[in-house]
């Protein structure tokens, strides 16, 4: 059951504001003229009311109205100065912000859904009564606001006119929060009242840093609520737990594609990149890998990017799978970011020209930003960082090595600073979809790319993501079940998510001849995975580009493949030349054997956790079992045959 509408919205049950002429007694009170003069654009009631509400809840002495005018974003940047949520660096647009040293990571023990009586919610997620919640947000954000001021932004997560994107309301003292926004958003302040109109609904997202102390953080909230579009979100300043634009309004678009628009649109955790193929073609693909987990490399690695970690996908007249990103910027990990693997992106951080927020990473003595992995010499001797000032091998107080930066440090840049940076990310229409496909950070079981046979087998490939734990989540650790890359932003069960993606995929109003294959992807195989003694890469991260230059003449029936349980995997002499073309590398046969060999124990150990572990949820669509059993039995009788180890020649021979 999706989330119900006849309920209390708390932001108006704590403003008390329910008509216009109310409202508007409120706007005067807190604004000047000038922002008066701004806000009359904005006509439509809803919209309004909201912002009054949050107004008199929050309490700040003043209310700025974001136009997204560069006089506008001229302010909210020198006020971020003044503020001292960011501070200058030499290079011209380049500033530093540091998140509280407890706070590198999205909170998700402090995260809830607001929850009303018979709903659905996501068993891997955390949820609250809404009368509860209530209590919390009146009790945490009245007046949080004192002494400062509140900023109002209008944008659209996705291009003007595109019927998947969605209208954000940004309400925020944070100035680093607004800052991040204008770059990240579409500031559609001029269209904002029509786009709500065309499309029927709009988010919105309520937050304030508070104090900014780390005595405050026990008393840190996101919370979301599914049936009126708001978030709320306090005593917290990571972008990831702040900026809910992102993952908090991401989450309300996955909701509305299960229950809303359900065989229609979905909404993905995925980059959106263009290959170019044979003969000039450009073939368009999303991916799918949880947040730390190579989308931003891979987003790199094609040609023409348009997106590095959100999609709306949605089915179009002419039967193509259509996607568009609802971000126009990149919040983008930087640990192990380097000329090698990210020249587009290095170009950005290194070279003028470019406006950067970075987050989190070390401050050396010349005052140039520093991160693990950067790949650059000398290292630095000292500077500060996350923690305050920081000396090449420094302790913790567990005796364990302070890095440079912290793992989950941060740049913000906008996309058509990139160099391979494509005009269509601001495409109504979308680009065609041809290749989507899943990943994980896994060191030791599936083959760096395979194709599903099927819709089917391919929604069951992104139901079945396994992946290592990375630092974008404070508290979490070790090895986990990864659905989709998008359970953690998916507030429904993860049944009737499933069912969606089966009813989406094998929709007959997806034309033959424009149908998407369905992929897995991994490039995070170890070298002690396949007999090596190391835990380094088996392989590179540009290797990435081999994969998905495969993948682009699979789509267009160029290259032939073999067929396993598990799906098509590439053979070895079509490698062999995309390696060449591509990347300009040799690929030896002895790394392609490794690399593609069924390692039959771990894939039916890994298919043993997801039959056991969706055993155990609630309305699972039966196809999911019964295409993980029809695999388990396929491989079992090919480890009878060859042993536990298949290689792509065996395969072949069967």
């Amino acid at each position: 059951m999706g989330p119900q509408k006849k309920c209390i919205d708390i932001i108006t049950e704590l403003g008390g504001i329910k008509d216009i002429d109310t409202a508007q007694q409120v706007f005067k009170v807190k604004m000047d003229a000038q922002n008066l003069g701004k806000l009359n654009r904005i006509q439509n009631p809803d919209v309004l009311k909201k912002i009054a509400n949050a107004t008199v809840l929050c309490e700040p002495d003043s209310v700025f109205i974001a136009t997204g005018s560069e006089e506008d974003r001229q302010f909210i940047r020198e006020l971020a100065l003044k503020k001292g949520e960011e501070s200058k660096l030499p290079m011209e647009g380049h500033t530093i912000h540091f998140d509280l040293k407890e706070e590198q990571g999205r909170i998700i023990d402090r995260t809830f859904y607001i929850y009303n009586e018979g709903e659905e919610v996501n068993s891997l997620a955390l949820k609250k009564d809404r009368a509860e919640a209530l209590e919390d947000i009146r009790d945490k954000m009245s007046g949080i606001m004192k002494g400062k001021i509140m900023m109002v932004g209008f944008y659209l997560r996705g291009p003007v006119g595109a019927p998947a994107s969605n209208p954000a309301l940004e309400i925020s003292s944070s100035t680093y929060v607004m800052h991040s926004a204008d770059i990240l958003y579409r500031n559609v302040y001029a269209d904002f009242d029509q786009e709500v109109e065309k499309l029927g609904h709009f988010y919105a997202n309520i937050h304030s840093e508070g104090l900014n102390r780390p005595e405050d953080l026990p008393n840190a909230r996101v919370y979301m609520d599914r049936s009126h579009l708001t978030t709320y979100s306090f005593n917290c300043t990571y972008a990831g737990n702040t900026l809910l634009m992102k993952k908090g309004n991401h989450r309300f678009s996955v909701d509305r594609s299960v229950y809303v628009n359900k065989g229609k649109q979905i909404a993905e955790h995925m980059f959106i990149t263009g290959i170019e193929g044979p003969g000039g073609r450009i073939t368009w693909m999303v991916g799918a890998a949880p947040s730390g987990c190579g989308k931003t490399t891979s987003a790199m690695a094609g040609d023409h990017f348009v997106g590095d970690d959100l999609a709306q996908l949605w089915i179009a007249e002419d039967g193509s799978v259509r996607s568009i990103n609802p971000e126009i910027g990149i919040f983008g990990i930087v640990e192990d970011v380097n000329w090698e693997g990210d020249p587009y992106l290095m170009k950005c951080l290194r070279h003028p020209g470019t406006e950067v927020i970075w987050s989190n990473v070390l401050i050396d003595e010349n005052e140039t930003p520093q991160w693990t992995g950067n790949g650059e010499d000398p290292p630095p001797l000292k500077g500060v960082n996350f923690q305050g000032p920081w000396e090449q091998g420094m302790l913790d107080e567990n005796g364990k090595e302070i890095l440079m930066s912290h793992p989950n440090s941060r740049c913000t840049i906008a996309s058509t600073a990139l160099e391979n940076y494509s005009d269509k990310n601001e495409d109504p229409q979308g680009v065609a979809t041809r290749i989507i496909t899943y990943s994980g950070r896994d060191s030791d079981t599936m083959p760096p790319v395979w194709v599903a046979k099927s819709p089917d087998e391919g929604v069951v490939i992104g139901a079945c993501i396994v992946s290592a734990a990375t630092a974008t989540e404070v508290g979490a650790s070790g090895v986990r079940r990864q659905p989709w890359a998008n359970a953690p932003f998916t507030p429904g069960s993860l049944g009737e998510y499933m069912d969606a993606q089966f009813v989406f995929f094998n929709s007959d109003k997806i034309a033959a001849d424009k149908r998407p294959i369905l992929a897995g992807l991994n490039y995070f195989l170890s070298q002690e995975a396949r007999g090596g003694s190391s835990a380094k890469l088996l392989g590179e991260k540009k290797d990435v580009k081999a994969w998905m230059a495969w993948l682009e003449r699979r789509v267009h029936n160029e290259v032939d493949a073999i067929e396993t349980s598990i799906g098509y995997i590439p053979r070895y002499e079509d490698l062999k030349k995309l390696f060449k073309e591509r990347i300009d590398k040799k690929y030896p046969e002895g790394l392609y054997v490794k690399q593609f060999s069924l390692y039959i124990d771990s894939i039916v150990a890994r298919i043993d956790l997801q039959i056991d572990a969706y055993g155990k949820e609630e309305n699972i669509p039966g196809r999911l079992f019964d295409i993980l059993k029809q695999q388990r039995n396929e491989l079992m009788v090919l480890k009878e045959k060859y042993g536990p180890i298949v290689t792509p020649e065996q395969l072949q021979e069967k």
